[in-house]
């Protein structure tokens, strides 16, 4: 299977603690690049969260974010430290009689750090749950990597498959050119009234059949498309691999058509440099 570079995916997890969404999408890049969004306390699990992406791709721009939603635990009675509560309200009795004027704010009491006491969360059970949920993100964000690949492979497929049709049907007008090609040269020698030598006459066909020959050219474009489809075939990060190939396409479609010496061979010359920037676009999208 290969895979796109473009993907998406959104997982959800509901727990005691608070709920959670982490979110994942990717464009193209030469390499692998990541960047993470994540609330302050829990920017430690960032280098395992890139482990992770490195063990499982190779090429894209990466955004990967969290959102945490903590859910307050509420106790049916207030967990009030008392002794600390005293030592603070003796302290602004102090501080109001030093300074002769104030009130006691009885509200301010409880604000104060340590007074008012509430449940710790476990930080290691909730990094442990929001792993397992990166894991299964990770699960479906490779996944539709792999059917966005499909697609694309498909619409590489089919292109190989017309480069073959406009290969063959160039081969196939060869003999036809090279007959044309003789019997314009007998033309022209008739328009100035000069009886060919034949030796004479098959040396230069010989040498216009050489200039004109493309069947190299036609062998090698065959060849680049086995070889291209062998590449889809095997799988994996083929990006890089079928980058090379659309110029060693792109090479034999240029020069067929400096060789071009009639419309139909021209044509075909055209489309096959259309087919192989049509490939050459999709394949920017394979890791």
């Amino acid at each position: 299977m290969i895979y796109s570079m473009t993907a998406f995916a959104r997982h959800e997890i509901k727990k005691d603690w608070g709920d959670a969404v982490w979110e994942i999408r990717s464009v193209n890049q030469r390499y692998l690049e990541n960047f993470f969004r994540l609330p302050e306390q829990f920017r430690g699990l960032e280098n395992t969260l890139r482990e992770k992406l490195r063990q499982n791709l190779t090429r894209g721009k990466i955004e990967c974010s969290l959102r945490i939603d903590s859910k307050k635990v509420v106790s049916s009675e207030l967990n009030l430290n008392q002794e600390l509560a005293s030592q603070v309200i003796q302290s602004l009795k102090w501080l109001k009689a030093q300074a002769g004027e104030g009130e006691i704010n009885l509200t301010d009491v409880l604000r104060y750090p340590g007074v008012v006491e509430t449940p710790e969360q476990d930080m290691d059970v909730i990094s442990q749950d929001l792993l397992a949920a990166f894991d299964a993100l990770l699960k479906d964000f490779i996944a539709m990597r792999g059917r966005e690949g499909e697609k694309l492979q498909a619409i590489i497929q089919q292109r190989l498959d017309a480069i073959s049709v406009e290969a063959d049907k160039v081969r196939s007008q060869m003999p036809e050119i090279l007959q044309w090609q003789r019997e314009r040269l007998l033309q022209r020698f008739e328009e100035v009234q000069i009886q060919p030598d034949p030796t004479r006459l098959e040396q230069e066909m010989i040498l216009l059949a050489q200039r004109v020959d493309v069947a190299e050219e036609l062998d090698r474009l065959q060849m680049h498309v086995k070889e291209t489809a062998s590449i889809l075939k095997k799988g994996g990060a083929v990006g890089r691999k079928l980058d090379f190939m659309m110029q060693e396409l792109n090479r034999e479609s240029n020069t067929l058509a400096s060789k071009s010496i009639n419309a139909e061979i021209t044509a075909s010359a055209v489309e096959l440099k259309v087919l192989i920037e049509q490939m050459r676009e999709q394949i920017q999208n394979l890791e």
